[in-house]
């Protein structure tokens, strides 16, 4: 037997899972999402409330495409759905994302950033002013421990407060928590929880409650507006449902544009699915059109902020070159940073 022979042969079996598993294969029927509580996720829930998955594929040739919706408490959950392959699309905290991207070496990216939004550190203790005056009988709810957004915009805020090398010195005050479970528990006035690391809308509810004022704000430590939330999925999604790929983005974008020009009818959306009225219709256009707390976007703004802190603590091996490496193709003609 020649040795082109030979080669040709052992070349068999790649060349066809190569066939087998490339682009030209039939996209998914079935398109799985997941979403977390809070007005942060509002695309999503105007993406599922209008049907704009559904729209937008049939525009695309891909008429009767089942979308499932799922909700999760943290996005490292998500991540875990996700590479079991449970999930196709996921959203959450940008560290989430930034943790997988170097865990994943790249085959997990963004789609699109979803707001840029402030955390605030609120307190019902009265001697905490800074976070300099927690001690060991205060407890900080975030949602999760070490590797949510939250987590990391407190260890960036205690090594400025503290110094170098003590970054992780609050890290045995926090507590794992949804953000709507940690700012009931604030808010209920008893228990060891008395802080939390709280985004819109639970926020805006705790700092209008006596007895609770605000130690923190993200853009204090993180220099302006920063991306706190957007989606992600994997390579193996993108590349081979490229027109699922390109009618879920669509969606998304229509449904951004939807929030930021119909407030109002957002905000409606938004009590509607949360099946939770606890926020009137004006006091949620309030939170929607307050651009200086959040804005609704799929721009990237300092990512590279979040990068540099992990990598540097050594939270992720490798860090990306720039926010571009972070994020699929389809975007990089944005003004991100």
């Amino acid at each position: 037997m020649s040795v082109r022979r030979i080669a040709l042969g052992s070349l068999l079996p790649l060349v066809l899972g190569l066939l087998v598993t490339s682009p030209a294969t039939a996209e998914v029927s079935e398109l799985r999402l997941a979403k977390q509580p809070g007005l942060s996720y509002l695309p999503l829930m105007v993406m599922e409330h209008e049907k704009l998955i559904e729209k937008h594929s049939a525009a695309a040739g891909l008429p009767g495409v089942k979308v499932q919706w799922m909700t999760f408490a943290a996005g490292n959950v998500m991540n875990d759905a996700l590479l079991s392959g449970s999930l196709e699309i996921a959203s959450g905290g940008v560290a989430p994302l930034i943790t997988l991207w170097a865990k994943s070496n790249g085959e997990v990216r963004g789609i699109a950033a979803q707001t840029t939004s402030q955390i605030y550190i609120n307190t019902r203790n009265p001697n905490v002013k800074t976070i300099k005056d927690f001690t060991e009988k205060d407890r900080i709810a975030l949602p999760a421990v070490k590797v949510s957004v939250n987590a990391i915009v407190l260890q960036m805020a205690a090594e400025k407060a503290f110094g170098p090398g003590n970054a992780y010195k609050l890290e045995p005050l926090t507590v794992s928590l949804s953000y709507a479970q940690g700012s009931a528990a604030l808010l209920s006035g008893a228990g060891e929880i008395n802080s939390a690391a709280s985004a819109p809308p639970f926020y805006y509810r705790e700092i209008k409650t006596p007895g609770i004022h605000t130690v923190l704000k993200s853009y204090e430590v993180l220099g302006g507006p920063t991306t706190n939330n957007l989606i992600w999925t994997t390579r193996k999604f993108h590349d081979e449902n490229p027109k699922t790929y390109g009618a879920f983005l669509a969606a998304y974008k229509e449904a951004i544009d939807f929030i930021n020009r119909d407030p109002a009818r957002a905000a409606q959306i938004y009590q509607e699915i949360e099946r939770n009225k606890t926020y009137s219709v004006d006091e949620l256009v309030t939170m929607l059109t307050d651009k200086s707390s959040m804005e609704f976007t799929i721009v990237p703004h300092n990512i590279t902020k979040y990068t540099d802190f992990m990598h540097r603590m050594g939270s992720i091996a490798r860090k990306p070159a720039s926010w571009k490496d972070l994020f699929f193709p389809e975007i990089h003609s944005l003004p991100g940073s």
